[in-house]
Parts: C-alpha cells; structure tokens; sequence
C-alpha cells in the first residue's frame, strides 16, 4: 500500500506520525481543501509527466496549472501528462494520492516556484485520504531528487 511507503519514508526523521490520514477523501485540491479546513492553494498538487519516456514529478500550489510555454522552455518539449495506469506502475501511487514521498529515488522531482508563498502546504501521502503539513522548507528538505521550477500560471495573481 502506498500509504505504507510513505510512512515508511517519513519514519526515517521521525515524522510518521505527523500524516493526517483524513475521513473524507482529499483525492482533489477542493475535496483536500475541504478535508483540511484549508485554502486550495495551500495544498501541494503532484502532477505525474513523461519526459523523454521517463517519469517525473512537478509540485505545483493548488492554484497553479502548467503553463506549456513556461514547461516547454524549461524541458525544451510539450507537457504530456503520464495515463492512469502508468502513473501506478511508474509512480507506485494511485491519481488522488501522489505525492514526491516514497518513491523510487531515480524519479526526478520538480518544486514549482508558486509553493515559495507560503509558510506551509500540504502534500497528499499516497492514499486518497491523507496529507501532511510541511513547512516549504521541509518540503524541499524531503524531496529527493528535485529541483526548483517556474512552469506554472496562474498563481501570480494572489
């Protein structure tokens, strides 16, 4: 079970027990909002791409979309989201639940720059009803692989 993997991930410093494992789902950015009794925004949306037939990982704010002239000059190619089925094979979490934890670590991660607003944000936990609340710094810190992006619209404007 992906939840599994990611508790497992975070027990590592000690954090396990900070995964809020929620009774409503939080598969979306509203249902997580709601679920969490916070702005959308503040929820860290994972997006699951294919970049030169591998996958990647984009954390985006929960108001933010890909920008395709912004994606396509970072990674000189258009955005194309991974299905379904590869996002389970190649991820290990289910849509509703991914997340940059518990991953295989040859899995590139992208933060986007509209996280940089907040103090704070919450990232799903590989299970469709569950989430963390990290600091962006933590994030950054947890985030294996990753790299600082600005691939995202949108979000300026708050």
């Amino acid at each position: 079970m992906a939840l599994d993997k990611v508790k497992e991930f975070f027990r590592q410093f000690g954090l396990e027990d900070k995964i809020i494992e929620l009774n409503a789902s939080s598969a979306t950015v509203e249902l997580a909002a709601k679920a969490l009794g916070c702005e959308g925004r503040r929820i860290a949306k994972t997006l699951s791409l294919k970049l030169d037939n591998k996958p990647i990982l984009i954390v985006t704010a929960g108001d933010a979309k890909i920008d395709n002239a912004k994606y396509r000059a970072e990674f000189g190619m258009k955005a194309r989201m991974l299905s379904p089925d590869e996002v389970l094979a190649n991820i290990g979490h289910e849509i509703g639940g991914v997340c940059p934890f518990g991953i295989d670590e040859d899995i590139n991660v992208y933060l986007d720059i509209s996280l940089k607003r907040f103090e704070s944000v919450y990232p799903a936990c590989g299970s469709t009803n569950s989430a963390i609340k990290l600091s962006v710094g933590d994030m950054e810190k947890y985030v294996r692989n990753k790299k600082w992006i600005d691939v995202c619209k949108d979000w300026e404007k708050f």
